[in-house]
């Protein structure tokens, strides 16, 4: 059985032997919200796997000469560029379950004047003589 890489098993002193880095170290980054642990009954640090690579990432990173707050930064974006990942997937197996049933989800939309957005069914076209822009995107 593999181990979950999330699950919080390691108490501070295993993860900063694992991370090679002093306990104090990750006290501090778990403070500037580099990396924060998830917490037990009585506040204790509980480190996952996943926690002790990013330690190993941060470690990296700022060996290379990344400010602590520029690896903050890359990290967010990081963990933004991964949920937008599992969301596109997300949205692509959605759409695909609607095709493979025979419903077309998707819908047709124009920018009218006021710049408000209009809906129009598949094959309509905007009110004659409004200024709308038809969006219009060729199927795959």
């Amino acid at each position: 059985m593999a181990l979950d890489p999330y699950a919080p098993i390691f108490v501070i002193s295993v993860a900063a032997e694992l991370a090679e880095m002093h306990p104090q170290t990750l006290r501090q980054y778990d403070r500037l919200g580099i990396v924060s642990p998830s917490r037990q009954p009585g506040r204790q640090r509980r480190y996952s796997q996943r926690d002790v690579e990013m330690l190993r990432e941060v470690q990296r990173l700022s060996k290379g000469g990344v400010s602590l707050e520029g690896i903050r930064r890359i990290l967010d974006l990081e963990n933004q560029v991964a949920a937008l990942q599992a969301r596109v997937a997300e949205l692509q197996a959605e759409l695909a379950d609607a095709e493979r049933r025979g419903t077309d989800p998707r819908r047709v939309f124009a920018a009218g004047v006021a710049g408000d957005v209009v809906s129009l069914a598949r094959g309509q076209r905007p009110q004659p003589r409004s200024q709308a822009l038809v969006v219009w995107r060729p199927q795959r």
